[in-house]
């Protein structure tokens, strides 16, 4: 099949495979009936093709994908991809052009690439990793001279979905084709930003990796960080890989948490026994397979700033929690007051507040008005337009450029240490106990106190 990409998928037998992986390969064959995949699926389960093809096709149901499933080939190897004469056997078998999924939690895949040489790798294979990228700065740094000394940057796919995200890449378009946002997207004319990921989901079963990270890991450093570099960017000359990611990179090689002082700068909660939406949750420490010795955060705020002429003196809030009763996924730029108001005119003089929202997709701008019955009197007044969700899911616009070998939506490596710089220091405030562990009621909108960032 050389006229097909090959996806092998170490881990096909795992719950990221099934539950977004496989759905967005689903979608994004059902819009591009001409692309050609071969899926070889590789894990430690004593399974067939036949197995293997029966999650394929229920994956791919979800996604109403049913008729392209028949034209993908399927092929199930048993392997341990740790150990380099499995992973020998299985590349052995690859042609065409070939793209490595690493769909199996962090330690395993660190293994694995251990365990490559550049020898068994087919020409071009491509490597696809997941979040978390390592566990700190440090680690992060070896595991890319790991992968780079396989394959070359260009090859390496740091897969975050947020980036996918059709509300992320709508900031491009409002930023940089409108000359009424265009010049005032600076400190000179933004007070504030705020990037908001509360949810009412709580653990639902992810203590394995959810408890070893904590919401300050699990979204501000992994995804919010890069949503903040895209909104804070210069803009790029291109959008192609090599323009986009160098300025989103230069964002954050500029960012540092707020007055380098990570104590006063966050804060960090976890949820007790609770209700969200009329069900009954039980208290974080009381989730099965939670340690409360390690005191892991469910939600987690973090104020950064961007150290450049552009965005110096501005505060970037990054906040994101679980089992929360006012869910929030937006971005909120606010804009300073004009500097004077004519003498007669009373009521609202705030700034202007623009917000993207992330689900349903939708862009709003709220702004002082006159009142309609009394012209001297302003009030607020929004503007809105909704977005749209994007033709493609995240997962499947990432995996889009996955296939096509267009690393433009995947993190870059300096880009993935860089976020954790940034978030190190806080790391270890939290760890030495500096910053308190407060507590919230499953259901309330957090502990009481605490600032709305939106």
């Amino acid at each position: 099949m050389t006229d097909a990409t090959t996806l092998v998928i170490f881990g096909a037998g795992g719950d990221l495979a099934a539950r977004l992986l496989l759905p967005a390969l689903g979608q994004l064959l059902l819009r591009e009936p001409s692309r050609v995949v071969h899926v070889v699926g590789a894990d430690r389960e004593d399974w067939t093709d036949a197995d293997l093809e029966a999650v394929v096709r229920k994956s791919f149901a979800t996604m109403k994908a049913e008729e392209a499933a028949s034209r993908v080939e399927v092929t199930y190897r048993k392997t341990d991809i740790t150990r380099p004469d499995d992973l020998r056997a299985l590349l052995e078998e690859c042609t065409g052009q070939v793209a490595l999924y690493f769909a199996v939690p962090p330690s395993i895949a660190a293994a694995s690439v251990d365990a490559m040489t550049p020898e068994m790798l087919p020409a071009g294979a491509m490597l696809v990793m997941e979040k978390p990228f390592g566990t700190d700065e440090a680690s992060a740094r070896e595991l890319n001279r790991t992968l780079t000394a396989l394959v070359p940057e260009s090859q390496v796919f740091r897969v975050d979905h947020f980036l996918g995200r059709s509300t992320t890449l709508n900031l491009l378009g409002a930023r940089f084709a409108n000359r009424i946002l265009e010049p005032l997207w600076s400190a000179e004319s933004i007070e504030s930003v705020g990037i908001v990921y509360d949810e009412r989901l709580a653990l639902e079963g992810r203590a394995g990796y959810y408890d070893s990270a904590g919401a300050l890991v699990d979204m501000i450093q992994s995804h919010l960080l890069q949503v903040l570099a895209v909104l804070a960017m210069e803009e790029p000359a291109t959008l192609d890989e090599v323009d986009f990611r160098a300025a989103t990179g230069a964002v954050l090689r500029a960012t540092s948490v707020w007055d380098d002082d990570p104590v006063a700068s966050t804060r960090r909660a976890r949820y007790t026994a609770g209700s969200v939406d009329g069900v009954d949750k039980p208290s974080y420490v009381d989730e099965p397979g939670v340690d409360p010795s390690r005191e892991t955060e469910t939600l987690a705020e973090a104020t950064f700033e961007v150290r450049n002429a552009r965005w110096a003196g501005v505060p970037f809030r990054l906040r994101s929690g679980k089992a929360l009763g006012e869910p929030a996924t937006e971005i909120v730029v606010r804009f300073r007051p004009v500097r004077h108001i004519p003498a007669g005119l009373t009521g609202s003089s705030d700034g202007a507040i623009l917000r993207f929202s992330l689900g349903p997709d939708r862009m709003s701008l709220e702004l002082n008005l006159n009142a309609a019955e009394d012209p001297f009197e302003l009030e607020r007044a929004t503007l809105s337009a909704e977005l749209g969700e994007g033709a493609l899911k995240a997962y499947a616009e990432v995996l889009s450029g996955v296939l096509d070998g267009d690393p433009l939506l995947a993190v870059r490596g300096d880009a993935a240490e860089q976020c954790w710089r940034i978030v190190d220091p806080i790391l270890k405030a939290w760890r030495e106990g500096a910053v308190p562990l407060e507590e919230y009621a499953a259901g309330t909108a957090g502990p009481e106190g605490w600032p709305d960032v939106r």
